[in-house]
């Protein structure tokens, strides 16, 4: 006996070819939660399967990276990190960069890297950049792991005094906000990367030159006073310091730098994910 529905019974949701800047509803992002987790895990671990250090490839990249800016920006050029170790001033920049750069052109392409995927079964498209974005910060935790392990070996052995101070309550916000402005980002270039493909070269290059205004390799108050507004324009800027300044006791912010941050940023989200609702649908067959 075939089912049907009745004309008043109601619908938990209703699939249809509409868009709005309201396209989705968090009743059905969170009916498809389990499937959310499915991709981060397979994210993961298809990332490091059939390869010769598995996992550890997580905290092997970033040590590697800071092997090389140690060396590159410490010694040979001399980069003044204050009265923090280059060790751990270099590793802070290093991992925050990471989660935002990662999770940036992971969310950039996904129209092309999923189009397969969304032409062929329906669910909420943000569920798709929401498990990216999962994906990274899983494996930024992990990389905090060492980064405590590294400031600890410090502490112990190498006379560097961490004292604890207000700011590390502070530490999640900066994280949240950094993956949140690399989340929306990702969901305005991934409109246009679907629409012009041309623009991955852009995306590879300009995540390359916007690192040389963030203060990753380089404190804020290093920077010329004449032109370090160029810096702070960056919502960036204040984290990074904040960042530091609540493992390391060293970084150069405002209270009004920190709030202009969080607004702006926020306020990207939010049109990232009114356009990404909008143009998800239209983008299907394009992709």
């Amino acid at each position: 006996m075939p089912l049907t529905a009745g004309t008043n019974e109601p619908w938990d949701w209703e699939i249809s070819n509409r868009n709005s800047w309201r396209n989705w509803s968090f009743k059905e992002l969170w009916a498809y939660r389990h499937l959310l987790f499915r991709f981060v895990k397979r994210d993961f671990l298809i990332n490091y399967q059939q390869t010769l250090l598995g996992p550890l490839w997580v905290v092997l990249q970033p040590v590697l990276t800071l092997i090389v800016y140690v060396l590159v920006f410490g010694k040979w050029m001399g980069v003044n990190t204050g009265s923090s170790p280059p060790v751990l001033f270099f590793l802070c920049g290093i991992l925050l960069w990471g989660l935002f750069s990662d999770l940036f052109t992971g969310t950039a392409f996904i129209f092309t890297y999923y189009s397969a995927l969304y032409n062929k079964v329906y669910f909420p498209r943000l569920i798709i950049p929401f498990s990216v974005a999962g994906t990274h910060l899983l494996r930024f935790l992990i990389q905090v792991v060492l980064l405590v392990v590294v400031l600890v070996y410090y502490a112990l052995y190498r006379n560097f005094h961490f004292t604890l101070n207000v700011w590390i309550l502070v530490l999640p916000l900066a994280i949240l906000l950094t993956a949140l402005f690399a989340l929306a980002l990702g969901l305005i270039f991934c409109i246009l990367t679907a629409r012009y493909r041309d623009l991955s070269n852009i995306v590879h290059l300009g995540i390359r030159l916007f690192m040389f205004v963030t203060p990753v390799i380089y404190p804020v108050s290093l920077v010329p006073s004449g032109i370090r507004w160029f810096v702070n324009v960056n919502p960036l800027s204040a984290l990074f310091e904040v960042f530091r300044y609540a493992l390391l006791g060293q970084g150069l912010f405002t209270m009004g730098q920190l709030l202009y941050s969080t607004v702006f940023i926020i306020t990207i989200f939010f049109i990232a994910l009114a356009w990404f609702n909008k143009q998800a649908i239209r983008l299907i067959d394009v992709a």
